[in-house]
């Protein structure tokens, strides 16, 4: 009993301890760093390497919005434009966006600031939608 009531006070602990802001999109940044350095190596258009298969096109054999990123990103890093646009071009043009978020979020923290993207209801409708169509043209086509 005096174990649980000792886990519960470290645990209380645990939450009271602030986080300074720039901390998650510092993680962010540097895990994205090192897999983009693992990628970079690793060439994604050649099977039998250790890179995430996407578990909807491993469950439904369909092409998901995000299926090609990785093989985008990897051409992008190597300067092969033409060929990252044929991997996903809804991805390669939403990415300058998720880039700039990550940017805006990093800023912030490193400011002291909390900060998180505020998206309207009618934004959110049209990043969904627009993810079920390009998934369905994707997939038809």
């Amino acid at each position: 009993m005096a174990d649980a009531a000792a886990g519960t006070v470290r645990r209380r602990r645990l939450r009271q301890v602030p986080r300074h802001p720039a901390a998650a999109p510092l993680a962010v940044l540097c895990a994205g760093a090192a897999g983009a350095g693992y990628l970079y190596v690793t060439d994604p258009h050649e099977s039998g390497h250790l890179l995430p298969q996407c578990p909807f096109r491993y469950v439904t054999g369909l092409l998901c919005p995000a299926c090609g990123g990785t093989r985008m990103v990897y051409d992008l890093m190597h300067g092969h434009f033409a060929q990252a646009w044929l991997d996903n071009r809804m991805l390669l043009l939403a990415s300058p966006f998720a880039l700039a978020l990550l940017g805006k979020w990093a800023v912030e923290g490193l400011r002291g600031r909390r900060w998180q993207p505020r998206l309207s209801s009618r934004t959110q409708v049209l990043v969904l939608l627009t993810a079920v169509v390009w998934t369905v043209v994707r997939n038809v086509v």
